[in-house]
């Protein structure tokens, strides 16, 4: 069976992205953009084009995602950049995983295709992070996954909080606890269609911003958090309940 996929893209000045995004999305993939304080008309393009747009007033990646996630109905998610550097057409590949494989979550590990798409100072924090993530034995991961694909409900059971940056941290130390089977695959990691840096990973001070509000993350999670709800359980059937 064929499942409808709903992909969350967190959205902040993105015009230059989202054709290159809408043009390669699969069938029965479809796009919510969550719009978060854009001044360049990236949630105009993002209708014209078909997406589902949400507006999230409260700046932030993670707000972004919480929003798209309230929006989303289908059974399946995607969340992943909306900034062209993760290609949309690899997504059937990471949502076969999920079907085929008792994993809860799967996430894309950044394997760079071109010069400059992935800075030195973003690589290295993004390991040192991951490595931090691996001592607790819960979860073992390369990258802290900038596309995720999970079944819906049991992703919104673990009742993720972070509204910033550590929004990805905190999903993955949240479902190594609640004893999902994480696994990562390659993705394919590329530079941004307009030659642009990222707003996060380009920049020595986007890195530190977001390995700040991943420390602080960590250090909240270390206090015990009860999820709700198993995802193994919801999976019965292939179909989250």
């Amino acid at each position: 069976m064929e499942h409808r996929v709903d992909v969350i893209l967190p959205c902040l000045d993105e015009a230059a992205a989202l054709p290159w995004i809408m043009d390669r999305l699969p069938r029965r993939y479809r796009a919510i953009v969550v719009d978060n304080g854009s001044s360049d008309g990236s949630d105009l393009i993002a209708a014209e084009l078909g997406a589902l747009v949400v507006h999230e007033a409260r700046r932030g990646y993670g707000a972004a995602v919480q929003a798209g996630l309230a929006a989303a109905t289908a059974d399946l998610v995607v969340i992943m950049d909306c900034d062209a550097t993760i290609d949309p057409v690899e997504l059937p590949a990471l949502v076969a995983v999920l079907l085929d494989d008792p994993a809860e979550l799967v996430c894309g590990r950044r394997r760079p295709v071109d010069r400059g798409s992935w800075p030195l100072h973003s690589r290295i924090a993004n390991a040192v992070l991951a490595a931090l993530l691996s001592l607790g034995g819960r979860v073992r991961l390369h990258d802290l996954a900038p596309v995720r694909v999970a079944w819906r409900r049991p992703l919104l059971g673990l009742a993720i909080t972070d509204g910033r940056y550590g929004y990805p941290l905190q999903t993955l130390l949240r479902a190594g606890r609640a004893g999902w089977r994480v696994v990562e695959r390659d993705v394919s990691y590329r530079s941004r269609p307009d030659g642009s840096r990222s707003k996060i990973t380009g920049t020595l001070r986007g890195t530190v911003a977001v390995a700040t509000d991943m420390l602080r993350v960590a250090r909240a999670e270390a206090r015990p958090v009860v999820a709700h709800g198993g995802a193994a359980a919801a999976r019965r059937d292939g179909v989250a309940r």
